[in-house]
């Protein structure tokens, strides 16, 4: 059964700001994604995540897990598992193909579980 989308607001607020600065994210020592074009999603006391353009991830070190999962305020996520220098990272990013109204700006963009990778560095230039 699909649940019905919630609107961000005073009780869950969600911010989504440009991040100028420089993000990269390793496995096994390679580097997985780098970008100065990612998108910094805040929602209510969570950490903020890092949203990166596809263009910026090495999609071929992706590949699409049948594990998905619907957070009421983005919508339905799409996962993968990242597999570099040696290691397998299993549902270690994921992306809202088609979010919810309210966090459109994310659409297609993926973002990395810190604890499943070595590392996602936020370089100040």
């Amino acid at each position: 059964m699909r649940q019905a989308m919630k609107r961000p607001g005073p009780a869950h607020p969600i911010s989504i700001a440009p991040n100028r600065n420089r993000i990269r994210v390793l496995l096994g020592g390679v580097i997985v994604a780098e970008t100065t074009r990612a998108l910094t999603l805040k929602e209510g006391a969570l950490p903020a995540v890092q949203y990166i353009p596809r263009e910026d991830v090495m999609l071929d070190l992706l590949e699409r897990s049948s594990h998905s999962t619907q957070c009421p305020y983005k919508g339905n996520a799409s996962y993968w598992d990242v597999t570099a220098g040696g290691l397998r990272a299993r549902n270690a990013a994921w992306s809202y193909e088609k979010p919810s109204a309210a966090v459109r700006d994310i659409a297609g963009r993926l973002a990395f579980y810190p604890d499943k990778v070595d590392a996602i560095e936020e370089l100040r230039d």
